[in-house]
């Protein structure tokens, strides 16, 4: 399955956990339900995967992304009213540590679910 296919099944797959589970929920009810319905629509997810963050060849920091989908796609997720620029700032941060080229940013916690998606290296969408 190439990566478009990829990313677009990925953004299915969040909407139907919308359809099941309206905004309120924690963070980590999101994560383990999207990670559930990957499973069922036959996408390999790996959840909290620690990540190490290097300066000059030394581990300086760990994080833990949300969902690695196929080994491919950092997938960040909130519940939060609004994204913003810090969301952006820190899935693009996640790209830049682990040479992945491509993210998705899902926000379950206001009135829509917010998805947006961002490359590791700038691409002008024009």
């Amino acid at each position: 399955m190439g990566i478009e296919e990829l990313i677009k099944k990925t953004v299915q797959c969040a909407f139907n956990v919308r359809m099941h589970l309206a905004a309120g929920f924690l963070e980590s009810v999101y994560q383990k339900a999207l990670w559930l319905e990957l499973q069922e629509n036959g996408i390999r997810a790996d959840m909290e995967m620690p990540i190490n963050v290097y300066y000059k060849d030394k581990v300086v920091g760990e994080f833990k992304a949300d969902l690695i989908v196929e080994g491919e796609i950092i997938v960040e997720l909130k519940a939060v009213q609004h994204l913003n620029a810090m969301h952006e700032s820190q899935l693009v941060n996640y790209l830049t540590a682990t040479h992945k080229d491509h993210g998705l940013l899902i926000n379950f916690g206001g009135e829509r679910i917010e998805i947006r998606r961002k490359f590791r290296e700038y691409k002008n969408r024009l």
